[in-house]
């Protein structure tokens, strides 16, 4: 089972992820299909539920055209 400090961050992670996808206009499956991911990891990924691998946030990162290291450290801030 998750320890609460990785539920945590999960969370926060999936939440930047939609907080950076909702105003580009970008579904969860457009999202999932640009950064070759099956549709239904974006929508676990968002809800917290699910621990990506670090290809899968660089995946995802490439999408939003940022670095991995800026996405991993605003989900850091949301933390907080």
């Amino acid at each position: 089972m998750a320890s609460m400090a990785t539920k945590h961050i999960l969370k926060a992670l999936g939440e930047e992820i939609r907080h950076r996808r909702k105003p580009l206009g970008v579904s969860q499956e457009a999202l999932a299909h640009g950064a070759g991911l099956h549709r239904n990891v974006i929508g676990r990924l968002e809800r917290g539920t699910y621990n990506p691998t670090i290809m899968t946030l660089l995946s995802i990162a490439a999408e939003f055209d940022i670095p991995l290291s800026e996405l991993v450290s605003c989900a850091e801030r949301r933390m907080r």
